[in-house]
């Protein structure tokens, strides 16, 4: 293989048999579960990266179904999100922090991590129906990490405000290293959900249990109140992200 082979191949590995396919990526009928909880304000300090800003002690637990996306196919995804501000030249601007995510299905996890820096572990999370509950669970190896249960369908949300939180900005930290060990990436990534399509979301009573583990410690941002609940059907395009800030420059 000739060097511009090689640089004209490049987009994923192994370069001969990448394990994720170009974007755009469309999720249809992506189905959300969301727990809105209060946790501790020092423990969200601790794991939010600057320049973003925690302003509320509040966590966005998910666990999310996704049986058609282009290129990645048919996964569950389980992980936490967390509200923050970010301080730029046009003023305040409101998003959310991607802090920890959980997954069952490779190619996401490699194009995750690779592409924009989702922060993806393998792990088996579900997101299911028990007669009149929403539920889901997730399970690191055969240890109960977290489980979340909602009423199903108890009443029905306004689109409006499901689609201006969908369509704020989204924050990552990539990490690549060096072959040394060292740092070679280390950028806040910005992204966007686009194109979404709402078909229902509701909310209901619900309820939120996270598991101590060493691996997966999202109980390290512990439940101390249930805020709110949300579950939602929609369309969405994952967008490729841009830098937000670069670490090491």
């Amino acid at each position: 293989m000739k060097l511009e082979d090689v640089r004209r191949n490049a987009f994923a590995m192994p370069l001969t048999s990448p394990a994720f396919p170009p974007g755009p990526y469309r999720f249809m009928r992506r189905e959300f579960l969301v727990i809105t909880y209060r946790t501790d304000m020092d423990a969200l300090r601790a794991v939010v990266p600057e320049p973003l800003e925690v302003v509320e002690p509040l966590v966005k637990y998910e666990f999310i179904r996704m049986p058609d996306s282009t290129g990645f196919g048919d996964y569950t995804e389980s992980g936490q999100v967390i509200p923050v501000q970010l301080r730029t030249a046009k003023g305040v601007e409101k998003g959310s922090f991607v802090h920890a995510m959980f997954l069952n299905d490779h190619p996401p996890i490699a194009g995750g991590r690779e592409l924009w820096g989702f922060p993806k572990k393998l792990a088996t999370p579900v997101l299911d129906y028990e007669t009149d509950v929403v539920v889901g669970t997730l399970d690191y190896g055969k240890v109960r990490v977290a489980k979340a249960t909602m009423g199903f369908k108890h009443k029905t949300l306004a689109p409006e405000p499901i689609l201006a939180a969908a369509a704020q900005p989204n924050f990552l930290l990539k990490i690549i290293p060096h072959v040394d060990g060292t740092p070679r990436i280390c950028e806040l990534v910005r992204y966007y959900m686009t194109d979404i399509q709402l078909h229902g979301a509701w909310s209901g009573p619900a309820s939120l249990e996270l598991h101590p583990h060493a691996l997966a410690p999202v109980a390290e941002l512990p439940v101390l109140k249930v805020e709110s609940a949300l579950h939602y059907i929609a369309d969405m395009t994952l967008a490729l992200g841009t830098v937000e800030h670069d670490y090491l420059r």
